[in-house]
């Protein structure tokens, strides 16, 4: 009787406690979000560590469009050439204007008699043209007054502007020479003195071609400034343009040689080198920049060498140009800081001392401060 008495308390309670927990699971799945909202919680919430717990997204909130792009992620739109011609023509016609009224000035005379003359020498020489430059532009300009004998200052202002144009030399090809040979990239080699400019230079000459729709690899081939390569480096991500670079104090003719063939690679249109600056007086240094150049190349021609002169040095930098022109084929001449000076004639004295033409000139210090350098747009700057 015991016995069976207890067999009977048992059965009861197995029924009990089944009852009780079916009634709690069925409570705790009618609690539970419909499946296809938990299909919702991703992993990669889940997982990461700002978020370690799921969450539900915000119904409010837009699901299907594509999540904003990050600062790293945009471009910039390099500014297009014939805008920035634009606007340098007008910071040109600013920075050279008392070069070009010096000249007016003597001009505007009632007579033009030999002290007159002397100070239209004067203003030229004082603007770095140079003396044979400068004599040559009096005398033609003197000739030419007297055998038309013009006296009427527009037309003496006419005349001045057709020799002044004659100087800096109008029909020069200027452009930049970027084309290789046989598919391979066209090779720019950057060379100059310390200070003047050469990393900025060849990042705004990556931008100038980025915004001419050219493809640019950048080798930063001046090992001796790592800060020189990281601001290569940041030139060039600005416009998406990748930067080939090596240690810190290793060979440049090296990163050179990398930088070529990284071009090769991708299919470049242009590979830009920057070379670090260096001494005209120190023949180890120079001797090192002709085995850059050699070394190079063993892959491609170097299309083009660009010499970078701070146009606030003046006749300095007509020494540094002869110096480096020994050494390389200087093919062309970037002058920078030309806002920062009055002495626009170096336009015309540098091209002398090297036979070769001034192709950019640097106007300011913003990111599409480099244009091409205009013969025409020029010579109206100084007399605006």
């Amino acid at each position: 009787m015991t016995t069976t008495l207890l067999l009977i308390i048992i059965a009861v309670a197995v029924v009990v406690l089944g009852g009780g927990i079916s009634l709690l699971v069925g409570r705790r799945r009618a609690e539970l979000p419909p499946p296809s909202v938990l299909d919702e919680i991703t992993e990669e919430t889940i997982e990461h560590p700002e978020h370690p717990e799921p969450h539900l997204p915000d119904e409010s909130a837009p699901v299907d469009e594509p999540p904003a792009a990050t600062t790293t992620d945009v471009l910039e739109r390099p500014e297009s050439p014939a805008g920035r011609l634009a606007r340098l023509r007008e910071r040109l016609a600013r920075s050279q204007g008392s070069f070009g009224k010096g000249l007016l000035a003597v001009l505007g005379r009632g007579t033009l008699d030999d002290d007159a003359w002397e100070d239209l020498e004067d203003t030229l020489l004082t603007a770095d043209v140079g003396v044979a430059p400068t004599q040559e532009l009096v005398a033609n300009l003197r000739a030419r007054l007297r055998a038309e004998g013009v006296v009427d200052p527009s037309l003496a202002r006419s005349a001045l502007r057709e020799e002044l144009l004659a100087l800096v030399g109008p029909s020069l090809d200027r452009r930049l020479s970027s084309t290789g040979d046989d598919g391979r990239p066209g090779v720019v080699l950057v060379v100059g003195v310390n200070g003047t400019g050469k990393t900025t230079t060849v990042g705004r000459l990556a931008r100038v071609l980025v915004a001419q729709e050219r493809s640019v690899v950048l080798g930063a081939a001046d090992t001796f400034r790592a800060a020189a390569a990281d601001q290569l480096q940041t030139w060039g991500e600005r416009v998406g343009v990748p930067t080939v670079r090596g240690p810190e104090g290793g060979d440049p003719a090296s990163v050179g040689f990398d930088a070529v063939q990284r071009g090769i690679a991708d299919g470049a249109d242009v590979v830009l080198v920057d070379t670090a600056g260096r001494l005209h007086t120190k023949s180890g240094l120079m001797d090192e920049l002709g085995k850059v150049k050699r070394v190079i190349e063993k892959q491609a021609r170097v299309t083009e060498v660009l010499l970078v002169i701070d146009a606030t040095t003046g006749q300095n930098g007509l020494t540094q140009a002869r110096v480096f022109g020994e050494v390389v084929d200087v093919t062309g001449i970037v002058l920078t800081k030309l806002d920062g000076t009055a002495k626009g004639g170096i336009v015309v004295a540098v091209q002398r001392e090297l036979g070769v033409p001034v192709k950019f000139v640097g106007l300011g210090e913003g990111a599409d401060d480099l244009a091409p350098f205009d013969a025409e747009d020029f010579v109206d700057a100084l007399l605006a």
